[in-house]
Parts: C-alpha cells; sequence; structure tokens
C-alpha cells in the first residue's frame, strides 16, 4: 500500500510538472508577440526590418514613432471618436441588456420565452451575413451612414443578446427573489427595486460586460470601416490604415499606433479584472 502512495505521488508531481511546462509554453507563445510591439515600438524602421528580434537597434533606442504616428493619424481626434463610441455604446447595452434580462427572468409570460431563445439564436448568426443588407439599409435607403449615432445604435444591437443572457444567468442565481418581495413590501415600486436591489448586486456581471464589450467596440474595424467614411469620424482602428502604403510601410509607426491604441484598454482591464471571472460564472449554475 505504502509503494502505491509513493507511486501515485509521483506520478501527480510527474502531471503537475507537465503542466506547468505546457502552461509557460502557452504563455510564451500568447505573449511573445506583444513582446516584439514592445521593443520594435523603440527602433527605427531600417532595425525593426534588420532585426526584429534584437532588444535595442543599431541607431538606438528613439522616441520619434509615438510623435509622428499621433501626427500622421491625427490620434487625438480619432481617439476621441473612439472614446465616445465605445463609452456611449457601453453604457447603454449595460443599461438595456440589465432590464431586458430582468423583465425576462421575473415574468413567465411564453413570450418572454420566446423572446430569450431567439436572442440566443441571434448570437450564431455571422456579422458577415448582415454586412452588405446592413449597408444597404442604413446608407442606400435611409442615409443614415458616416454619423457616430448610428454606430452606436448597431454596436449595440449586435452586443445586446450576449449581454442580456449573461445578467440573465447572473439574475437567476444571484438575485434571491425574497429581496424583492421585501423590497415591495416596504413600499418600493418594480423601478425602484431595479435600481436600488438588483442592480448593485450584478456589479461582477457588469464589470464583465463593460470589459468585454468595450474591448470589442473599441478594437472593431470593420463595422465603423463600413459605417464611417469621412475622416473627421476615424475610430482608432480606421486610422491606423494610414500606416500601409501600396509599395512601402513603415512599422515603427504602426506598432507605436497600435501600442497607443491598446493601452486605455488594457488599463481598463487591469482595473476590472477582478470581477472578469467571478462575472463569467456567476450564471454559470442555476
Amino acid at each position: 500500500m505504502e509503494i502505491l502512495n509513493e507511486k501515485a505521488a509521483r506520478n501527480q508531481k510527474i502531471a503537475s510538472v507537465i503542466k506547468i511546462i505546457v502552461l509557460i509554453v502557452l504563455f510564451i507563445c500568447f505573449i511573445f508577440p506583444f513582446f516584439l510591439v514592445i521593443i520594435n515600438v523603440f527602433k527605427t524602421k531600417a532595425d525593426i526590418t534588420i532585426d526584429p528580434l534584437a532588444l535595442v537597434g543599431s541607431h538606438g533606442f528613439t522616441l520619434a514613432n509615438f510623435p509622428n504616428a499621433m501626427e500622421k493619424m491625427n490620434f487625438w481626434r480619432s481617439f476621441g471618436n473612439s472614446a465616445l463610441i465605445t463609452i456611449v455604446a457601453t453604457v447603454f447595452t449595460l443599461l438595456l441588456s440589465a432590464m431586458a434580462a430582468y423583465v425576462l427572468v421575473r415574468n413567465k409570460w411564453k413570450a418572454c420565452g420566446l423572446l430569450f431563445g431567439l436572442m440566443i439564436a441571434s448570437m450564431v448568426i455571422p456579422f458577415q451575413v448582415l454586412m452588405i443588407p446592413l449597408v444597404s439599409l442604413y446608407g442606400g435607403i435611409l442615409n443614415l451612414l458616416n454619423h457616430r449615432a448610428t454606430l452606436i445604435f448597431m454596436h449595440v444591437g449586435f452586443s445586446m443578446s450576449m449581454a442580456t443572457f449573461m445578467f440573465h444567468g447572473a439574475i437567476n442565481t444571484n438575485v434571491p427573489i425574497a429581496l424583492e418581495e421585501a423590497a415591495k413590501i416596504d413600499g418600493c415600486s418594480r423601478w425602484q427595486t431595479f435600481w436600488k436591489i438588483v442592480f448593485p448586486l450584478l456589479k461582477p456581471t457588469i464589470a464583465t460586460v463593460a470589459i468585454i464589450d468595450a474591448m470589442a467596440f473599441w478594437n472593431d474595424y470593420l463595422l465603423p470601416s463600413l459605417v464611417l467614411a469621412k475622416k473627421e469620424l476615424y475610430t482608432i482602428p480606421i486610422a491606423t490604415q494610414v500606416f500601409y502604403g501600396t509599395f512601402s510601410t513603415d512599422l515603427g509607426l504602426i506598432l507605436a499606433a497600435l501600442l497607443l491604441a491598446m493601452l486605455p484598454i488594457l488599463i481598463l482591464y487591469i482595473f476590472l479584472q477582478r470581477y472578469i471571472v467571478e462575472g463569467v460564472t456567476s450564471g454559470a449554475v442555476k
């Protein structure tokens, strides 16, 4: 028996070592592109082309890529457009999806079940299927393209199903009906119960939906490129296309622009990361 226990302990230790090695390899694979961006953003174009893996280029350490990239892509205007669209679309998505999920959970109507099923089904429809009809309708018929409000409306519409699904699970699991009944006895209306009792209990899910949708809205290229054709309305992902030429591409400026675009959403993730896992799993078990 003792020999079997020792063998089992040894096998468990070997399995743990293998898992750690696999995780380290995966971590290196995921972090390597980011590492390349960091070391090459401080090099000249020639140094990046000659030796992209060198920590420091032959021309030394340079910060010129950042001001040059900001000037060429009109960074602050693009940043303002991205920030406005991302913030407004994220706030509307959070509020509307939380309210929709609350109605769907607390009302046992057949219409609520059907609507929730349709929302779940819509999540499997690829955006590329809707792309051409969407542009034809809003551009050719309604003439509503080249407006930030149109892009915000589309972002909210495409993100509502997933957000409602996550809030639906969180309300089902983490918000006891007894709390709402107690609030009703104390004289709270349905509206007051939602905002004062239910919504504050959804903080982990709110943070999770906020970071997922904010990252999606901030990094989205395809939808803004279809909706926004005027340069003064460009978001950061669209503005970076000015660095891609037909015959040559300045990698230093591209990497600087990408790093500048990455920083705001990275900072947001750092502040909200402790809520992410809790929010994702809050509706997993009913």
